[in-house]
């Protein structure tokens, strides 16, 4: 008997599960949660920059114009309207709607799709007015 509860898992894990598009969302809005902790510190250094003088700011704004530099503001851009859409999202289900399951695997979809469509057309406009 001692050997046969040994041998069995502990609990069901990740090889059990299949990824659904809801549990995938929760996971990328911790994510990107994260993320955003570091996106902010770009955001406070820009501003020590504009705070410290002409040339380090220049310096900055060179860095964050290189092709490194425009990758990473695309990804702070995205993960910021993705978890924002994210607590949308949340805030819907703090008032009591949208738990149907069919319509929570849509808007977890439909959360993907607009925070990739609103991160192009932010920086769409970020390239017109520059």
């Amino acid at each position: 008997m001692a050997n046969a509860t040994n041998n069995r898992p502990l609990s069901p894990h990740l090889q059990i599960y299949k990824p659904i598009p809801t549990m995938v969302a929760s996971i990328v809005h911790r994510i990107t949660g994260g993320a955003l902790y570091f996106g902010t510190l770009l955001v406070a250094w820009w501003l020590i920059a504009l705070a410290s003088g002409p040339a380090y700011y220049d310096w900055v704004n060179w860095a964050m114009g290189t092709i490194i530099g425009r990758l990473i503001l695309i990804g702070y851009t995205w993960a910021l309207v993705h978890h924002m859409l994210g607590g949308l999202r949340h805030f819907m289900w703090d008032l009591g709607h949208g738990f149907e399951k069919h319509f929570t695997t849509k808007l977890a979809k439909a959360s993907w799709v607009a925070s990739i469509c609103l991160t192009a057309l932010i920086w769409v406009i970020v390239l017109i007015v520059r």
